[in-house]
């Protein structure tokens, strides 16, 4: 009997990492200087120099993931929160009543379930654009996925709705602070500056991703066995007990906690642009929102306490890959490599012409993603570098800034080193080589499309 062939994901992030630490050993270790300003830590352009190198053996390949876990421990802490409030909500019985209404609704108009994919995505790629909405969508993924279920998708469109829909409004954005801000200030641009094609931009790109999912949503409405995740979702759906569509039955705590839950998200709105929250602010107020559900529906302190621990208890598995692929970074720094990689990278494009100069730095953001999988981190990293090099070449800011926003954001969405990407995976248990070989047909239609978009303003001189 032929064997099915499985990628343990642990097993692959590991391996990564010993490839990493290998060439600790081979590459010549350097550095740039750097600067801190506004809390951030700047590169210094023109600062590269040789330092001692460092190369990483086997206790520091030991050691890293347990860095790893500390590095990111603010974004474990969120992921262990959400899994347990989307719990605590589960079992008020409010996330199955509205799961049970959206579906019965779409079941009596079926003219509006074509509009459910899209309509649901533009709002999530409005936060991606607008105030860099990422690790926020974790929690609607719970959600989404039975709710995807429910109308004849399967968990990838579940999935795709929050993730891919803020992803495209992140990565094509037209004034997401961590990004467009950031980059611009390091430029000495005006805020938000070029606004006109951004907006071009960021309308193009997201018709293309709602396009793709809505594509294969309605191609596994017909015919489910199609779904990379067919055998997962049968599972799914006996435990859901999405057989009959019937109408639900509301109850008064059901419509209050919604309600709540409404105003918990225009709440994470409303801090994130206004006050500038992050990852320990949100965790706060999630747990806070979850709480509050809790006590409407008169949850015991033994009911609420289990739901808490049982829904963390679910995340571990993330939390262990987040870990990993945190601790490939890590390798990396400590061995002196990353600064080596980027200047080495930087002394290539500046040989060639400015047009294919411009298409290098997106080809070249792309692959410093896989170590830099952070909008903020990579643009205090490169663009001190990239927008020095982008004068000298006659090559506009902006124009350098876009390329970065292409390069840095759309690998995200398959590489195994991005935090997101992994929690989002784990939450809706599906298997990442299965999600990156669905996943790589958008991966070259969005970098074609980047190509090509790059070319309108190096021409305008834009």
């Amino acid at each position: 009997m032929k064997k099915t062939f499985s990628l343990n994901i642990y097993g692959l992030i590991f391996s990564i990492m010993l490839v990493v630490a290998g060439l600790t050993w081979l590459l010549p270790a350097g550095q740039y200087d750097t600067q801190d300003r506004d809390g951030r830590t700047y590169t210094v352009a023109g600062s590269y120099h040789a330092v001692e190198s460092s190369p990483q053996g086997i206790a520091a390949v030991l050691t890293a993931p347990a860095k790893g876990f500390k590095d990111c421990a603010d974004i474990i802490v969120f992921i262990f929160i959400t899994g347990a409030i989307f719990t605590i909500l589960e079992r008020t019985g409010t996330v199955n009543a509205v799961i049970m209404g959206t579906s019965y609704l779409f079941s009596r108009r079926e003219k509006l379930k074509k509009w459910f994919i899209p309509a649901s995505m533009v709002l999530f790629s409005m936060g991606g654009a607008v105030f860099g909405m990422e690790e926020e969508t974790l929690i609607f993924i719970p959600l989404f996925i039975p709710l995807a279920l429910s109308l004849g998708y399967d968990s990838v469109v579940g999935v795709s709705i929050p993730f891919l829909g803020a992803w495209a409004g992140f990565c094509a954005a037209f004034m997401n602070p961590f990004t467009v801000g950031i980059s611009q200030g390091i430029a000495q641009l005006p805020l938000y500056s070029g606004l006109g094609y951004r907006l071009l931009v960021w309308f193009i790109c997201t018709v293309v991703i709602i396009a793709f999912v809505t594509w294969y949503g309605e191609k596994i409405r017909k015919n489910p066995r199609q779904s990379i995740t067919y055998d997962i979702d049968q599972e799914r759906r006996k435990n859901l007990d999405l057989t009959v569509v019937q109408k639900p039955q509301f109850k008064r705590s059901h419509i209050i906690i919604s309600i709540v839950f409404a105003l918990g998200m225009i709440g994470l709105v409303i801090g994130v642009a206004v006050y500038e929250w992050y990852i320990v602010e949100i965790s706060g107020l999630f747990l806070g929102v979850g709480l509050l559900c809790a006590l409407i529906a008169r949850l015991s302190l033994n009911q609420t306490t289990d739901a808490i621990i049982d829904g963390a208890r679910s995340m571990v598995s993330v939390a262990v890959m987040l870990a990993l692929a945190r601790a490939i970074v890590v390798v990396a720094s400590d061995g002196r490599i990353l600064d080596t990689v980027l200047h080495g990278i930087a002394t290539m494009i500046g040989h060639l012409h400015p047009l294919a100069a411009v298409e290098g730095m997106f080809v070249a953001h792309s692959f410093l993603n896989f170590f830099i999988a952070s909008g903020s981190g990579q643009a205090v990293l490169t663009m001190p570098v990239m927008i020095p090099l982008s004068d000298l070449m006659h090559i506009s800011p902006q124009l350098s800034i876009l390329a970065y926003q292409f390069g840095e954001g759309w690998t995200n969405a398959i590489i195994p080193t991005a935090p997101v990407t992994m929690a989002a995976l784990g939450m809706a248990g599906i298997p990442w080589l299965k999600w990156a070989r669905w996943n790589i047909k958008l991966q070259i239609i969005l970098a074609v499309l980047s190509m090509l978009l790059l070319i309108p303003p190096y021409l305008m001189g834009w």
